[in-house]
């Protein structure tokens, strides 16, 4: 894995992050401030990403590449668009991470220390806060609909074989 450090106050950053669908609604000083704690990780193909089980406050936003979650070593789903967010559960959660994730082939991720939020003056941590956990909210309800779909597609397959 190689790290740039925290990122840098620059224009060609901010606009790049306004293209990330789940951080569209920050105004530009507000990205700003999310810069002063996320950094970009590359990482080379099959290294890990995030360990099943342990405990950190990092989400990751996919920024190329692809992404492979795992649990108990068994593949959930390869993430390859850019903005894809993983990472999430164990923030939201404050509980060990429940899947792995590996880089599926050289990955770049913009990594946010979320316990870093708290840093901020009160205004602008509520308002960090509301925008990073409504993005989750909306990632976690569309994989949440996505595994209902799923589980009825199995339950009626089932119901054809018996």
């Amino acid at each position: 894995m190689t790290e740039t450090g925290f990122l840098n106050d620059n224009q060609d950053t901010i606009q790049y992050l306004k293209k990330i669908p789940s951080l569209e609604c920050f105004n530009e000083q507000d990205l700003k401030t999310f810069m002063r704690f996320s950094e970009v990780r590359t990482y080379k193909e099959n290294e890990s990403i995030i360990e099943e089980d342990s405990l950190d406050d990092r989400v990751f936003y996919l920024i190329a590449g692809k992404a492979k979650v795992m649990k108990n070593g068994r593949e959930l789903i390869i993430l390859r668009r850019t903005g894809d967010v993983f990472g999430e559960i164990g923030v939201v959660t404050g509980i060990a991470r429940s899947a792995s994730v590996y880089a599926a082939s050289p990955t770049t991720c913009l990594v946010v220390r979320t316990a870093q939020i708290d840093t901020l003056d009160e205004e602008n941590r509520l308002t960090f806060k509301y925008v990073l956990y409504r993005g989750f909210a909306e990632i976690l309800a569309n994989r949440l609909k996505k595994t209902t779909e799923e589980l009825m597609d199995a339950k009626a397959e089932i119901s054809k074989i018996k």
